[in-house]
């Protein structure tokens, strides 16, 4: 029997720097554990996993319907000067290397892919940026759901769609694994940052689990072996958060809902 299920509902390209979390946090508790991989987020509704990697944007969006099921105690640091030794993240909005795009705003009128509705990265941080700049009466002359970032930055490669918003985190590693691709692409603009997405304990497990499951991912890096393998993802290590560590993603939310502005277009 399973100790503790972890989900992740998170991009497929880091999806071995999450089963090497699994495992350590398994080591330390000397419990057993095993890695689900989710494709959507019914398992967050209904509470199936005892631990989650999991976007913010749903963890956000589902408390205001009254579904607090989880808990974030733990986010990841990323390498990188741009990160500030702090748990955030950015969205790099790519095109071809080759289109006539310099910035944001020559995109009206083009085609935009994200990869699924509840990606703070991929779509809210897009949705709270149009708002602020008042772009919202229709920019876009196609949007298509890509269904993961992976997903989008081909279409983008490929001239299928003209522009994407990419987590930072998983355009890094998706052009250190497939470097064809850096040739092909280039960022026109960054938006964020955004606090990055957490590691949430469900709130079935009692308090002194939990704390000794943060306790496990925050030391995390003293393994050498596990540390390799987060580099490959790269994170440097994961620090503490809560639940108010989320502010910035419940601001984004409430500007584009006083705005009666939900769904890209």
């Amino acid at each position: 029997m399973v100790d503790l299920r972890f989900g992740t509902h998170l991009a497929p390209n880091m999806l071995d720097v999450y089963r090497a979390i699994t495992n350590r946090v398994g080591t330390v508790l000397r419990c057993s554990t095993e890695l689900v991989v989710e494709t959507d987020y019914e398992s967050c509704r209904a509470d199936v996993n005892d631990v989650c990697f999991v976007c913010s944007l749903p963890y956000v969006m589902f408390e205001r319907q009254g579904i607090d099921p989880a808990i974030p105690v733990a986010a990841p640091v990323l390498a990188g000067r741009r990160y500030r030794g702090q748990p955030i993240y950015y969205s790099d909005v790519i095109v071809r290397r080759d289109s006539p795009f310099q910035s944001f705003a020559d995109l009206r009128g083009h085609s935009w892919a994200y990869n699924e509705r509840l990606s703070q990265s991929g779509y809210g941080i897009t949705r709270y940026m149009m708002v602020e700049r008042g772009l919202t009466a229709g920019f876009f002359g196609e949007i298509v759901e890509a269904g993961f970032h992976e997903a989008a930055i081909r279409l983008v490669a490929e001239g299928e769609v003209d522009a994407s918003a990419i987590d930072s985190q998983v355009l890094g590693v998706e052009l250190d694994h497939h470097p064809e691709l850096a040739a092909r692409l280039r960022v026109v603009e960054t938006l964020g940052p955004s606090t990055i997405q957490p590691v949430a304990v469900s709130r079935r497990i009692d308090s002194v689990l939990r704390s000794r499951i943060q306790d496990a991912l925050v030391s995390i890096h003293r393994d050498p072996e596990t540390v390799r393998a987060l580099a490959r993802g790269m994170i440097t290590r994961l620090v503490p958060v809560g639940p108010q560590s989320y502010d910035d993603i419940r601001r984004m939310v409430d500007a584009c809902q006083r705005a009666g502005y939900m769904e890209l277009r």
